[in-house]
């Protein structure tokens, strides 16, 4: 099939109008194509100032200045699947006005912030390299910062690095590391109708779920920032008919941990809450979390040009400022949208703030309003 050629996009548009654009352009994980072709010819275009390099379906642009510091700001061109929220629509609802549809809490509203600044930061204090990526919202190994971070690391290079993730355009710092894991019993097959000959693998996954009911989660404090753990059972599976005692059952785990453990802590930390049980633990999936990273100069200098009004909190769940933490470069989230709204089918933005993300930004940046 002939690929379509890109929507047009105009950086020099009013920020909810630019925003409305971008999600309108149907991105869903996979199908990041044409969005990356119509960010690319929008910052070839309009940014002569920026080198644009372009990797599958990630566009990255930068200014080689030669300034003292390198910051990164990185956006995702991906969404979860559509559930009749495209195209957007605006509405005024409980005293604000809103913009409605997939992707414009997470993240097509902080993507729209950072193509705007990016054709306009020109003459930032600070060499600046901007990402717009594909693949975030699957499997880590899919994601294209995974691919660049191996082969051209150098792109990810930077002092700082702010990812746009929704954070009611408040500051949002590091992030918890995630695990999963499964939890398998095994018993014997036998006849529902003579269970006395069997032995109920489902049943020895009920003391997992007791102490998993019981458990306590930590509350960790990381430069005043407070990290709240979870570890919960988010699925079961195990049984092949109605009438049979099933032989094998099994429970997947979710364990949220502070970023001041690392993956190896937190696994043996499960193995030590279900110490004792006649069940097998493997993790199938891990990721570390980031340190708040907000003692960095390039930081400071970004708290202070948002304000004393901004608020500072943990990041609750996994991002990809991680993947910069490991580069051992600092990062926080910052941008539109309230994440609790993000992959909901009522997803929306209040423009106002599209809004504040955009002025603070420029503030930051030397960018006229």
């Amino acid at each position: 099939m002939k690929h379509q050629a890109a929507p047009a996009l105009d950086p020099h548009a009013d920020i909810v109008d630019l925003t409305a654009a971008i999600v309108d352009i149907e991105s869903v994980s996979g199908n990041e194509q044409a969005l990356a072709d119509a960010v690319e010819q929008t910052l070839r275009e309009n940014a002569p100032h920026l080198e644009v390099l372009r990797d599958g379906d990630t566009v990255i642009a930068r200014t080689q200045r030669g300034l003292a510091q390198r910051v990164l700001l990185a956006g995702h061109l991906d969404t979860v699947p559509l559930a009749g929220n495209l195209p957007s629509s605006r509405r005024f609802r409980e005293g604000r006005e809103e913009l409605v549809g997939r992707g414009t809490c997470d993240m097509k509203g902080g993507v729209a912030v950072f193509l705007k600044l990016a054709v306009e930061a020109s003459a930032a204090p600070v060499d600046l390299t901007w990402i717009f990526y594909d693949h975030e919202e699957v499997a880590a190994a899919d994601n294209s910062l995974t691919r660049i971070a191996a082969e051209r690391p150098e792109l990810l290079a930077a002092d700082f690095a702010i990812l746009g993730e929704p954070t009611s355009s408040g500051v949002e710092g590091g992030c918890k590391g995630t695990m999963k894991l499964e939890v398998s019993a095994t018993g014997v097959a036998a006849h529902s109708a003579r269970d006395w000959v069997g032995d109920n693998a489902i049943h020895h996954l009920a003391p997992v779920l007791e102490r998993l009911a019981a458990y306590e989660a930590r509350r960790a404090v990381i430069d005043g920032l407070e990290y709240r753990e979870c570890l919960n059972a988010v699925s079961i599976s195990g049984g092949i008919a109605g009438n049979v005692i099933p032989d094998r059952a099994s429970a997947v785990l979710n364990y949220r941990f502070a970023p001041d453990t690392s993956v190896e802590q937190a696994e043996a930390h499960v193995r030590e809450v279900l110490a004792g049980l006649p069940v097998e633990i493997t993790v199938t999936d891990s990721a570390g979390g980031a340190l708040p990273g907000l003692d960095a100069g390039a930081a400071r200098d970004f708290l202070a040009a948002l304000g004393e009004d901004v608020s500072i909190e943990a990041k609750q769940g996994w991002t990809d400022v991680a993947r910069f933490a490991t580069l051992g470069t600092p990062a926080v989230n910052f941008g539109p949208g309230d994440p609790l709204l993000a992959h909901t089918d009522d997803e929306h933005v209040p423009l106002e703030d599209l809004r504040t993300s955009l002025a603070s930004l420029r503030r930051w940046l030397d960018v006229p309003a």
